[in-house]
């Protein structure tokens, strides 16, 4: 262990290590330490020991506090590798991302310029009535 690691807990050095080997960017590295971090402080235990419960309470608690959809999706992507990857726990993880995802799940906008099923109707129906002369 260097002295840049001295005092980090293993559990801590793990994920970075894990981080590292997937060569995420530094700031990825950064906000997915915070995301474990935030949830050990709100379980006032290490994260590791966490349940599905523990982590959907802390998913509603980030809701009721007015975290963005946005705010929370990284959290969740830093919770996810944690648990995944660093835990090999890929089922705790699996259950608390279905809490937020009937939250966040909406239709996709249509792509800029993309056919929408009543003007792709009407173009049939147009090509239709006027069939091009020969």
């Amino acid at each position: 262990m260097d002295q840049s690691s001295q005092g980090i807990s293993p559990l801590r050095q793990r994920m970075m290590d894990d981080m590292r080997m997937r060569k995420l960017s530094p700031k990825t590295q950064s906000a997915y330490i915070r995301a474990v971090r935030q949830l050990a402080r709100f379980l006032g235990r290490s994260p590791d020991a966490a349940s599905v419960e523990d982590l959907r309470r802390y998913q509603l608690h980030l809701v009721d506090h007015g975290v963005s959809p946005i705010s929370l999706n990284a959290a969740i992507t830093g919770l996810k590798f944690f648990f995944e990857v660093t835990l090999g726990r890929a089922l705790a993880c699996a259950d608390a991302e279905a809490v937020i995802a009937g939250r966040s799940r909406r239709r996709p906008a249509a792509a800029p310029g993309a056919c929408t099923p009543r003007s792709l109707r009407a173009t049939i129906r147009d090509a239709s009535a006027h069939p091009p002369s020969r």
